[in-house]
């Protein structure tokens, strides 16, 4: 299964999921979370971060989201989770 990074269109496609996750982390700008101001790396690590420090509830509220907006991305944490080394992303990213 081929993966492709969805930050504004970029499109680069990865052969495994580790690969775009540490794309996403190293080739595109950080952000900053409107809940609460940490700069995070954008893609799956910002919204890793958005879903796991703070709740549902304010996630809507500072960003504005929709039931949809959450859902879809609960379905792609819950995606990249199932497959992903968690561990290999961590050391590529120590380096």
């Amino acid at each position: 299964m081929a993966w492709e990074c969805g930050i504004d269109g970029c499109g680069a496609v990865f052969e495994d999921v580790e690969s775009t996750v540490v794309h996403q982390a190293t080739e595109h700008e950080r952000r900053e979370c409107k809940v609460c101001g940490t700069v995070v790396p954008d893609g799956y690590l910002a919204i890793r971060h958005a879903f796991t420090e703070h709740s549902r509830a304010e996630y809507v509220r500072a960003y504005g989201a929709s039931s949809e907006d959450v859902r879809k991305r609960e379905e792609l944490l819950a995606e990249i989770e199932d497959v992903a080394d968690m561990q290999a992303i961590a050391t590529e990213l120590k380096r």
